[in-house]
């Protein structure tokens, strides 16, 4: 009876949760840093205290948030800028993703690459925000109306979002296609 362990099969399934456990984490962990480094250090800022709501939200260890605010306030905190893309997708659907990166230019090409591999092009900014508007948090809640998007266009924007979330600098994306209004490193 080979390949029937029990442990095998938890071994299997707890890699794929501890990865997508990391995956949140070390996106938590850069938006602690950032926000810290904005703040300098003080955990009473709005913007701090927010980021470390949603990471403890997604239980992130509190080790993890405090190491993430020390190395934020610490002088050698490496420069981490907030940069936002915007593209059309597959069906005319809007693309906004809220990047968090330490290098714009191959960040940039990292994300042009990605979406010319699914199809599309990076707008220009402020070529698709027309159909969000700014909510709490620096999120991004799309206008109505909504995009309808079926078929097989449905197939090419699931597999563009799940790949643009699968990306390490990529922290939230937004949409305006029914049915996939955000998605966020949750």
């Amino acid at each position: 009876m080979s390949g029937h362990s029990k442990w095998s099969q938890i071994k299997r399934g707890k890699a794929v949760t501890d990865a997508a456990k990391s995956r949140v984490f070390s996106r938590f962990a850069r938006l602690i840093t950032l926000e810290s480094k904005k703040s300098g250090g003080s955990v009473n800022d709005p913007g701090l205290a927010a980021a470390i709501a949603r990471a403890k939200a997604a239980n992130m260890p509190k080790e993890n948030i405090e190491r993430a605010i020390a190395k934020g306030a610490s002088k050698d905190a490496s420069d981490l800028e907030q940069v936002v893309y915007e593209a059309y997708g597959p069906g005319g659907a809007a693309v906004v993703m809220d990047a968090l990166t330490d290098n714009r230019n191959r960040t940039t090409q990292e994300i042009k690459h990605l979406l010319s591999k699914n199809g599309v092009e990076l707008a220009a900014p402020g070529a698709a925000s027309w159909a969000f508007s700014k909510a709490a948090g620096g999120a991004f809640a799309a206008n109505e109306p909504l995009v309808e998007v079926s078929g097989e266009d449905e197939e090419k924007l699931g597999a563009l979002l799940t790949a643009l979330d699968e990306h390490d600098d990529v922290q939230r994306v937004f949409t305006n296609a029914r049915g996939y209004e955000s998605t966020e490193g949750e």
